[in-house]
């Protein structure tokens, strides 16, 4: 498993402490893998997801860090979006 991959996981469970109610969520780093985020928190992973959230390493990294608002980075066209869009701005909110 990436390196990246890790460090995301781990970044991600220390800002969403208790999980993600909403659903489950799909991040896929383009060239790196794939991390899913539910109830449970998150982990390494590539299943099937309500919503799968696409960006490269750079901007996952910006957003977790709070250095780039994930509704900017969607609208700029850095994040791409497909599935539940209500879920995906509930999780760009829990990740500011």
């Amino acid at each position: 498993m990436s390196d990246v991959i890790n460090a995301a996981v781990t970044a991600l469970n220390e800002k969403m402490e208790g999980g993600f109610d909403g659903g489950t969520a799909k991040f896929v780093l383009n060239g790196e893998g794939s991390i899913m985020v539910d109830g449970d928190g998150a982990r390494a992973g590539d299943e099937d997801a309500d919503v799968t959230l696409t960006a490269d390493r750079d901007v996952f990294e910006e957003m977790l860090a709070g250095e780039l608002n994930p509704t900017t980075a969607f609208m700029s066209g850095k994040l791409s979006v497909d599935g539940n869009m209500g879920l995906a701005m509930q999780l760009g909110a829990a990740l500011s």
